[in-house]
């Protein structure tokens, strides 16, 4: 049997392993003392505009020619980040840049963490911070309205001239008109009369007027144009919560403003550049037949289009002429996937059709093998510049052909499109695909990286609560267990080092209920020190020696600290499964907290105890 005196001792693996957890703990912990520069982050509209040191060279002398301070450029992988001692000059060169740039560049403002070089180089970063302290994004979205209705019309357009052509009605043209409504022009005046009741009977929802003798306007009524605006804003709500589940967002705030406004937060996302990007795109797909009886050389040089034909070009600014009839839409297309073309190895997006999708590809590709098809990527983007001192946003639509190959086979419901500049490119254009098409174009009016509430205030008050909590909790401690009260309050700090490092490496969003949860845990830290405190007082009023005291003191209160973290820890989990927006984030903070606790609390404060008296013989222990 060994003597009491050694009853407490580790081995030095152990020690070696408590040490390196804590030291790689206040490593992860580190970067969130560093707080933030305000920044201008510029990235390529496109994947293949390069953002390079000569890039890097021309903003520079944008800035020093406008004489901007700013603390530094950083150039990293696709992005230049500019660096500014304050908010006030980086709105500043953000409208400068946005203006210089173009519509080739994307300039978002930023937070970004101001931690040392060596720190970012091991890929450690801070804390994201809730829109109730600071950080984040908050975007104010405007819905295109009078695109609503005019792709309603448009749809119209269409469905009239089939339904004429189909009754054999003799028409001249079908066409919607610039002051809103589908005027129809007919061969004469029974044609007309034939058409206006088939119509009437058909499409019942449209009024009806007569503009000429030959012609017959068709309008939509108020409360068809109400629904269908009603129904493109919240179409664009679950496009736009789709799209920011697909960048991983936690917690999200996505909801309707007004009639024709949307509000989206994105508390913790640093970079808005990609936001902006995913959430304002407008992208889809056209596939469209080429025109295989014209030259499209000749065409683009005499600028004469063939009637049932439109003249697109390629990324390489070729001409390429498409059949004006739209095989099939975006808006078939269920499911969208990144990956690589088995045969030439470049980026590629696996497409998936709805079943009636799938029919209208088939259809259109059997009776069509041989013959080319193209793929065309439309994007509606908006650009904002100052005109004598005044912001004027105009809209513009990219419209480039990515793709033309040869039909070998029928189509179905699953293929592949290639000609993608980067993998990067086929990522994000599988991702708007997969999230949805939005119904009717956005345009972001209003832009903020800081949240709308008290910001600062709030991680003013959240830090000075914590850190007079902690204060507090180690005087008590100290006072009531002397030296074992230090080894609880060395044990509570490492407590909390280690609950910011974990949820740091989790990039998880800080809000003020989590800050309440790192209180709160700093008072069930100590808890476990007071159990195995008042144990080993117990032990020594029943006389066993100082040693055995302190062994019994740790392994018999084990169970009982256990047990009560554990329900803690269920009721966490619990409020974090049934818990919505600030009420999960109090509960990942607390179930961490919980956890790192155990950690610091039992197998820490043991650790410095046993270094302190373990081996030695005592004649009293002061606790």
């Amino acid at each position: 049997m060994s003597s009491p005196h050694v009853l407490n001792q580790y081995p030095w693996w152990k020690y070696l392993l408590i040490g390196l957890i804590i030291f790689w703990g206040l490593i992860f912990a580190l970067p969130n003392l560093f707080g933030e520069d305000p920044s201008v982050q510029i990235s390529g509209a496109r994947a293949n505009i390069p953002i390079d040191t000569a890039f890097q060279s021309r903003v520079a002398s944008v800035l020093d020619t406008e004489k901007l301070p700013h603390k530094r450029l950083e150039l990293e992988a696709d992005r230049l980040l500019i660096r500014f001692a304050d908010s006030e000059q980086q709105l500043k060169a953000a409208d400068l840049l946005k203006e210089r740039l173009g519509r080739d560049y994307i300039v978002a403002l930023n937070l970004a963490s101001a931690a040392p070089s060596f720190l970012r180089a091991l890929g450690l970063n801070p804390m994201y911070l809730g829109l109730d302290l600071r950080g984040g994004v908050h975007f104010l979205m405007q819905v295109d309205m009078a695109a609503t209705v005019k792709q309603v019309e448009d749809s119209y357009v269409d469905e009239i001239r089939n339904q004429l052509r189909n009754e054999k009605v003799q028409y001249t043209s079908v066409g919607r008109m610039a002051t809103g409504g589908v005027q129809v022009e007919f061969k004469d005046t029974a044609e007309r009369d034939k058409g206006a009741q088939l119509l009437r009977k058909s499409l019942n929802n449209l009024q009806q007027s007569q503009t000429g003798e030959l012609s017959l306007k068709l309008t939509l009524g108020e409360p068809e144009i109400k629904e269908k605006r009603d129904f493109a804003l919240q179409q664009n709500i679950t496009t736009l919560r789709n799209r920011v589940n697909e960048l991983g967002v936690a917690e999200p705030i996505i909801q309707q403003q007004g009639s024709d406004r949307i509000v989206v937060q994105l508390p913790g996302v640093q970079d808005t550049a990609r936001a902006k990007e995913i959430l304002g795109a407008t992208a889809t797909l056209e596939f469209r037949l080429a025109d295989e009886e014209n030259d499209w050389n000749q065409a683009a040089a005499n600028n004469r289009v063939p009637i049932n034909s439109r003249l697109y070009k390629d990324r390489q600014g070729r001409p390429v002429l498409l059949q004006k009839r739209v095989m099939l839409t975006g808006d078939s297309i269920v499911d969208a996937s990144s990956g690589l073309d088995q045969q030439s190895g470049g980026p590629a997006v696996f497409i998936s059709l709805d079943g009636k999708g799938a029919k209208r590809m088939e259809d259109g590709t059997k009776d069509n093998i041989g013959k080319r098809m193209a793929v065309v990527f439309i994007e509606n983007k908006t650009e904002t510049k100052r005109v004598d001192g005044e912001v004027k946003k105009s809209a513009y639509t990219i419209e480039e052909v990515i793709n033309v190959a040869t039909i070998r086979d029928r189509l179905g419901r699953r293929f592949q499109i290639t000609g993608l500049d980067s993998t990067r490119e086929a990522r994000d254009l599988a991702l708007l695909l997969r999230a949805g098409a939005l119904v009717s174009p956005i345009e972001i009016i209003e832009e903020r990286t800081v949240g709308p509430s008290a910001g600062k205030e709030n991680i003013a008050q959240g830090f000075r609560a914590a850190a007079i909590s902690l204060l507090v909790i180690a005087a008590f401690m100290t006072w009531r267990y002397k030296t074992f009260g230090l080894i609880a309050s060395a044990a509570l700090v490492a407590n909390v080092v280690l609950l910011i490092a974990a949820l740091s490496l989790l990039q998880a969003t800080l809000t003020l209920p989590g800050i309440a949860g790192i209180v709160l845990t700093m008072g069930m830290a100590v808890d476990a020190n007071v159990l195995i405190y008042e144990r080993i007082r117990e032990e020594l009023r029943n006389g066993n020696s100082p040693q055995a005291a302190i062994h019994a003191g740790f392994d018999r209160a084990f169970d009982t600290i256990l047990d009560s973290n554990l329900t803690t820890l269920i009721a966490a989990i619990m409020l974090f499964g049934f818990g919505t927006g600030p009420i999960k984030g109090f509960a990942v903070t607390l179930s961490i907290g919980i956890l790192t606790s155990m950690f610091t609390a039992v197998t820490g404060s043991r650790a410095l105890v046993n270094l302190l008296y373990g081996g030695r013989k005592l004649q009293k222990l002061n606790v």
